[in-house]
């Protein structure tokens, strides 16, 4: 159900633009007053099955209703529980006017049936996008820790071949470290980081929850704190969308709290999802990380996400396992490559940071690690950008 879930979020993502606009839906069952009576409430066209939504101060949508089989000529009444928060017309338009919460209720009479249903809405406030630090080679979060752009990507690393890459990269300069419960691999990364030299202070460390850890998300983190064995977390994120992810997120916010961790985010989450699941939480995501490379963009999906000050993270950046020697050998990419002296892996990496999305490659190859740190001695252009941007093929490579 999770794979069928993402997979339905992916095509939805894909046909939308950041942020609410005309063409999204938001769709909430309301309780039927008899069995064959079913309202939905549709904000455009997206279907949030927990009939919460996300916008940001000073947007508009349009709410609709899907009366079912209610027969007969229908009135239609709008009513927000906070007027001043969240406006709503006699013709369902919305208004978000400023921060909070508000409940629009809509109640459908048809002769003698009357349906009502709800859909919460959580007004968040416009704030700037986050700032890359190009000359420091970081990112200041919303959690006010300092990130930094590029780091070392520990998917498929295992055993002595992990700590070794883990080693390898910090001592040429990486102080990003990404890992997770499910690459089984936490206990190497904290050795490397335990055994390097480097204050602690200074190394920034990712780990993730999956799935089957939502149900004792309590648990789960204390395990993995134990795993690393490096006195705290820099950001834990959620794997992906799942059963309970609520539950684990607001879990995680109490570690915050606890000083057990120091920020919070969330992995393989999109626009529809992040409306839906961002209402429910406390302390906004950090982070975002998302699969992002030259033949699948997210151009719609990055915008939004730093609409709301939260930072970009990309995972397979040239492309992942099976697809990397066709991106590295790409024509258009290998020809900026030339002009600038580079590698492609590095007008890839350079790529992103110029969207703004921080870098983590994997590699286990001392020579390539270093070469993926060499990317803050060059700028593109805005015509080799575009020229980029246009290789983009919605061809994404991994489920999530």
């Amino acid at each position: 159900m999770d794979r069928l879930r993402k997979y339905i979020a992916l095509f939805l993502a894909a046909a939308l633009v950041a942020g609410i606009v005309p063409g999204q839906t938001m769709a909430a069952e309301g309780k039927e007053s008899k069995k064959e009576s079913k309202l939905v409430l549709k904000i455009q066209k997206v279907a949030y099955t927990r009939r919460t939504c996300q916008m940001v101060k000073g947007t508009k949508a349009t709410l609709t209703v899907k009366t079912g089989s209610i027969k007969g000529k229908k009135k239609i009444e709008y009513i927000s529980s906070r007027p001043g928060t969240v406006a709503v017309s006699k013709k369902g338009k919305i208004l978000a006017k400023k921060q909070g919460t508000a409940k629009i209720k809509v109640t459908v009479t048809a002769g003698k049936k009357k349906v009502s249903s709800w859909m919460k809405i959580k007004v968040a406030k416009k704030v700037k996008p986050p700032v890359f630090n190009f000359k420091k080679k970081t990112v200041k979060l919303n959690s006010g820790y300092q990130m930094p752009l590029n780091g070392l990507g520990t998917y498929s690393l295992t055993g002595d071949t992990c700590v070794k890459s883990v080693s390898a990269a910090l001592e040429r300069g990486v102080r990003l470290i990404d890992t997770a419960y499910m690459y089984d691999n936490e206990k190497e990364v904290g050795k490397a980081v335990r055994e390097s030299g480097i204050p602690r202070s200074k190394i920034f460390v990712i780990t993730k929850l999956y799935p089957d850890q939502y149900d004792n998300p309590e648990q789960a983190i204390n395990d993995s704190l134990k795993r690393l064995n490096i006195g705290y977390i820099d950001l834990l994120l959620l794997h992906h969308p799942g059963k309970n992810d609520v539950k684990a997120y607001k879990a995680m916010e109490k570690a915050v709290r606890q000083g057990k961790v120091r920020s919070i985010g969330l992995s393989n989450w999109y626009i529809e999802e992040l409306q839906e699941f961002l209402p429910q939480v406390s302390i906004p995501p950090a982070l975002v990380q998302n699969e992002i490379h030259p033949y699948y963009q997210e151009n719609d999906v990055i915008p939004y996400i730093q609409s709301l000050g939260i930072v970009v993270q990309g995972w397979y950046p040239f492309g992942g396992r099976g697809y990397t020697q066709e991106m590295l050998s790409d024509k258009t990419i290998a020809k900026i490559a030339k002009a600038h002296g580079k590698s492609v892996a590095q007008v890839i990496l350079r790529w992103n940071l110029q969207k703004g999305v921080v870098v983590i490659p994997g590699s286990s190859n001392p020579a390539h690690i270093q070469e993926n740190t060499e990317i803050y001695d060059f700028r593109l252009s805005p015509k080799e950008m575009k020229q980029i941007n246009a290789l983009d093929r919605h061809e994404k490579h991994d489920w999530y």
